[in-house]
């Protein structure tokens, strides 16, 4: 209630979905009653303990809401949870490294060559056939040991992301308590585990990037279109959404915006909200190891009349025909247990809590015997029994409740909404909400410009602090005054009323990832453009930023000097601005930006000295490749020519080939090489080792797989090229295209000092 009343935007995830009194305390969003929803995943008579309830707020605005909640219940009722953070291979590399007095350098080596840890040889081996540890064996030995030693061990407490303690007397009594580094916070010293054995309640206040993002974009719009907009005026079923999302045309939106997701969406070809709700949950380690995910796709994409799907009971049918006979949520799991091996609720959440303990405790064993009597009991054949097993080890791995992945689906179709038709409210949302998401400004930036959204550069004389809309009309309102309130569309999750279609007939030609015009239904001229921000520019401080603002509302700057002056800023800020191009239209090219700012600072109307003026000399404008080496430098993007435009020629003279040139029909299974700017890497625990890495080049992105062998002999290139050249085969299938490698070349000489760095998860 705190939060809606200031306009925060909120919604409720996890087994809270579940329930029907959190929908209509309007803490949820999903209609359990409409989604068939297990109430039993968020409550049950056995269980004998509070309910666990995750809240997500706007990351920008979270500390309100906790602030609120010391202001109510006072600091010695409430708390943050802490959290165990446990030593892993780098960190006691690091520790141990220092404390043998490691030289720091070789530390750093040591360390980043473990990014990805493949384990056929022991730390030592791998520390030893290291060059620049050569010669110091016995160092190397202690080291290893050491670090191997403290691997899992604990290191230090730290805040839990939001796991809130409220009581009703002094919390001290209960559990100790410390105050946290930031300031007007307090931690309990336990974790939520200790919490759970106490039977202390525990509620999930959480910071969701794409909250903030999509509060921004519904003000944007309201401001442009001059009548309010909300997430209830988003239409449900939206056909054009729905093309977009189906060529995987996804960068930026919520939840289906990573490698795998961009992968999977084309096969699943989602057509209705309720197949994105599986889209989220099938791209999970659970359903992934537990081998449903083939079976799945295989039945979807055949026709409806073609596919068999055989049920052993009709109760087993009402469960899974949601799915094709295939479980793929917890709830599901938890329905079989209770229907064919007579679990009681209880029994079956704990067998879900089980599942989710299965690699830190083994603790799906102890129901696999009850399962089994359970289900013969009741009539079940072994093979089936064997199956429902095998399917539970799977989601031993981590898998998604029904009710959760429904939460994120409702999220995921409003912002893939606004990316399809308001492209440059979502762009500058997104910019003004960073950090948050999967990838990195420029590559947001280049995405919008491949969606005809225009970009404007940061400019002392044009730009606000964050980006804003520009139309005839001027740039759009701060969109941080005025606070509205957003309600979630009904996108209707009945799986019922929106039963997925299972075929791929019927899809749009364009081909994966590649867009189409944002909104066919309005012209080029009567969208609005983006004006970046000042606080994309590197190193200047937000008080800079804020006085050039002020400064101009009392007339244009005519130089930069004026700016100084005005603004009252320091060498360093001007020098940022200089370096960022921003200075462009009060001093020309950047050699004179950097001239006339390297001058001394204007004398006050106090100061007894002038200043000589000084006649700005005839300098040379930059080359085009050294603009963009200052624009990465000074802002990690460009507007101008990509990277790799201006090294076109030497890259086709080396036969690679554009990223564009193999989505628009390279046939499949032939060779081909490929080089792009390095912006993520991935090894997903669930791949057997396969690193996954994306290159962008000036026509798109290319998705290369790395096999563990390859990884393993090219290591260097892998993990530290900015600039990679990959030579392998092509795969396309079932509309995702693939390029597996069989050689990596670090090009990063290439650049020239111009640096790209990329997101690794592991």
């Amino acid at each position: 209630l705190f939060a809606r009343q200031r306009g925060i935007l909120c919604q409720g995830r996890g087994s809270a979905a579940n329930s029907a009194v959190c929908y209509c305390l309007g803490i949820t969003e999903v209609d359990p009653e409409n989604s068939n929803m297990l109430f039993a995943r968020f409550i049950s008579r056995e269980r004998n303990e509070p309910p666990d309830i995750d809240v997500d707020f706007e990351h920008e605005r979270r500390e309100e809401v906790i602030q609120y909640v010391y202001r109510k219940y006072g600091r010695r009722r409430a708390a943050l949870t802490a959290v165990v953070s446990t030593y892993r291979t780098r960190g006691a590399l690091r520790d141990s490294g220092k404390a043998l007095g490691v030289d720091l350098s070789l530390v750093a080596g040591a360390t980043a060559s473990q990014r990805y840890r493949d384990a056929p040889l022991s730390l030592y081996d791998e520390l030893a056939a290291q060059p620049q540890l050569g010669g110091h064996d016995h160092t190397v030995r202690l080291w290893a040991a050491l670090a191997t030693e403290l691997k899992g061990f604990p290191r230090h407490l730290s805040q839990h992301p939001g796991g809130f303690v409220i009581c009703a007397g002094d919390l001290s009594r209960l559990v100790p308590i410390e105050n946290a580094a930031m300031p007007g916070r307090s931690v309990v010293q336990w974790d939520k585990d200790d919490l759970d054995a106490m039977g202390i309640l525990k509620i999930d206040i959480l910071a969701l990037g794409m909250l903030s993002a999509l509060h921004r974009a519904l003000d944007l719009i309201t401001a442009r279109r001059q009548a309010p907009f909300t997430l209830g005026h988003i239409p449900g079923r939206d056909e054009s959404t729905f093309r977009m999302i189906r060529r995987a045309d996804t960068m930026g939106v919520f939840q289906i915006e990573s490698r795998a997701q961009m992968s999977m969406l084309p096969r699943l070809a989602p057509r209705c909200f309720y197949d994105l709700v599986v889209q989220i949950a099938i791209v999970r380690p659970g359903p992934i190891q537990g081998g449903m995910v083939h079976p799945y796709l295989k039945r979807r994409q055949q026709n409806p009349q073609d596919r068999s799907v055989t049920y052993a009971t009709p109760a087993i049918e009402h469960i899974l025909r949601r799915t094709m006979g295939i479980p793929i949520f917890q709830e599901q799991v938890m329905q079989i247990a209770m229907t064919a091996a007579n679990f009681t609720p209880g029994q079956a959440d704990q067998l879900r809590r089980s599942m989710a303990a299965w690699h830190r405790k083994g603790g799906v064993g102890q129901f696999h015997q009850q399962l089994l009597d359970g289900m013969r009991e009741n009539g079940y054949d072994d093979a089936f029994a064997q199956s429902v097993v095998k399917h539970l080890e799977g989601f031993g791995e981590y898998g998604f409740p029904e009710s959760h992945a429904a939460s994120f689906a409702k999220l995921a179709y409003c912002s893939a909404w606004i990316k399809c038709h308001e492209p440059e409210a979502f762009l500058t949302a997104l910019l003004n909400s960073q950090p948050m998401g999967f990838y990195s400004v420029s590559q947001l930036i280049q995405d919008a410009r491949r969606h005809r959204v225009i970009i404007l550069p940061v400019d002392v004389n044009e730009s606000r602090w964050e980006t804003t809309l520009v139309s005839a009309a001027g740039p759009s309102p701060d969109t941080n005054s005025s606070p509205a309130t957003h309600s979630l569309p009904d996108t209707n999750s009945s799986p019922a009323a929106t039963r997925p279609s299972g075929t791929n007939r019927g899809a749009p030609t364009g081909k994966t990832g590649q867009p189409e015009n944002p909104d066919q239904n309005t012209p080029r001229g009567a969208r609005p453009t983006v004006r970046l921000g000042l606080n994309l520019i590197k190193g200047l401080s937000r008080q800079a930023g804020l006085r050039i603002e002020a400064a101009r509302s009392c007339g244009r700057f005519t130089n930069p000097r004026d700016l100084m002056q005005r603004a009252q800023l320091e060498r360093h800020d001007t020098s940022c601005l200089a370096d960022a191009n921003a200075l462009a239209s009060i001093a020309g090219h950047r050699h004179r930006a950097h001239w006339q700012t390297a001058l001394p600072r204007p004398a006050g109307p106090l100061e007894a000295t002038p200043v000589l003026e000084t006649e700005t000399p005839e300098l040379s404008e930059p080359r085009q490749g050294q603009e963009t080496i200052a624009d990465y430098h000074a802002t990690q993007f460009t507007l101008g020519p990509h990277p790799l435009a201006l090294l076109r020629p030497t890259l086709r003279a080396s036969r690679f080939t554009p990223a564009r040139a193999l989505a628009n029909g390279y046939p499949d299974g032939r060779r081909a090489r490929a080089c792009g700017l390095v912006t993520v890497r991935q090894r997903p625990h669930t791949a057997n080792g396969i690193v996954f890495v994306s290159l962008e080049d000036e026509t798109g992105m290319v998705n290369v797989i790395v096999r563990p062998e390859l990884a393993a002999r090219q290591r260097a290139a892998l993990l530290g090229a900015s600039l990679l050249g990959v030579d392998g085969t092509w795969q396309f299938r079932q509309g995702v295209g693939n390029l597996l490698a069989g050689n990596l070349t670090d090009l990063s000489a290439l650049l020239g000092g111009l640096t790209e760095h990329s997101h690794d998860f592991h």
